[in-house]
């Protein structure tokens, strides 16, 4: 895909209903020649929307898509050595308000295993609270995780129990280093305030809990760390937004690894992301709404259990659903 395409359908399809200002900036860089010939003077991967977005977000950049224009090309001897040393990483703890409804289904206490950990934001679940419309759920030190309830079957009535947790990234960040906190902001999109308030009470619970987080491969690391796991914990595998960053053969071979292992696969990724790995989910009900992004889908075990909102906002329990 040529860079300016990327940039384009990025604003259509994922800045357009949630950020004005990014949906604004994109079509701008996806116009910008200057801007595009920079870009496509970098690798693949390091072209992506959310990157550059980020590191302007972190040094200082104008939000307004001339000026940022600009800004890019003029700074770009210190914007380049950062967008090839960074890359964009899970920021939001909201979304175990929608890995709950799973895991509060499997006997604990757990051993929770995340791979493409980050800074393992979606470790804690058992430290946050819940709102999903009946009220709060927990007495957890972390922020209050509010997700709209669409769903005939009740919402979660307890907060899974947690013995252990763990997680392995190619890059994982360490929250008590100012420098990763600040990377992890720079990722929230500038219109949501709400996310970036959430991000900085969860951090407190991790700075004052890190964290077990291994650098490495997802695939090479996953056998030996889930082998650190109590015995008398069960074994849950859980990953959110981390597939599409693998190749389909890498997809694959984690799938062939996670399946092997004793306990329980929870995850939260696109549908697309997911075909040919999980049982087919079917379509969305929610088709054609213009209200927002696709929702993700949760599964277990391979199993589809509901369709959740990207950042957790919402849970819509999928019809075929074994489990719940």
């Amino acid at each position: 895909m040529r860079t300016s395409d990327l940039w384009r359908a990025f604003a259509q399809r994922e800045a357009a209903g949630s950020s004005p200002t990014y949906e604004q900036i994109a079509y701008a860089v996806a116009a910008a020649e200057r801007v595009l010939t920079l870009l496509d003077g970098l690798p693949p991967a390091k072209r992506q929307p959310n990157l550059l977005l980020g590191v302007g977000r972190l040094l200082g950049a104008p939000l307004s898509p001339d000026a940022f224009v600009g800004w890019v090309v003029d700074h770009w001897d210190e914007v380049r050595p950062e967008v090839l040393s960074r890359s964009t990483q899970t920021n939001e703890p909201g979304r175990c308000a929608t890995l709950l409804p799973v895991l509060a289904t499997i006997p604990g206490p757990l051993a929770l295993l995340e791979v493409g950990a980050s800074a393992g934001l979606c470790l804690y679940p058992d430290r946050y609270r819940y709102d999903y419309g009946h009220g709060i759920l927990g007495d957890g030190p972390g922020p209050v995780l509010r997700c709209r309830w669409d769903c005939e079957r009740p919402p979660p009535t307890r907060v899974s129990e947690v013995a252990w947790r763990a997680g392995v990234d190619l890059n994982p960040l360490d929250l008590t280093d100012p420098d990763d906190l600040a990377w992890l902001r720079a990722l929230v999109w500038p219109e949501q305030h709400e996310r970036r308030e959430r991000l900085a009470e969860a951090a407190r619970v991790l700075v004052a809990e890190p964290p077990h987080l291994v650098a490495g491969d997802l695939v090479a690391e996953l056998e030996s760390l889930a082998a650190q796991a109590p015995r008398d914990a069960t074994l849950v595998v859980l990953h959110s937004a981390v597939l599409a960053y693998l190749e389909p053969a890498a997809r694959m071979e984690f799938v062939d690894v996670v399946r092997r292992l004793p306990g329980h696969w929870v995850a939260n990724e696109s549908p697309r992301v997911l075909e040919g790995l999980v049982d087919d989910p079917g379509a969305w009900p929610g088709v054609g709404a213009t209200d927002g992004p696709a929702p993700f889908l949760t599964t277990l075990d391979g199993a589809p259990s509901g369709w959740a909102g990207p950042h957790g906002q919402s849970w819509d329990c999928h019809a075929g659903a074994r489990h719940g």
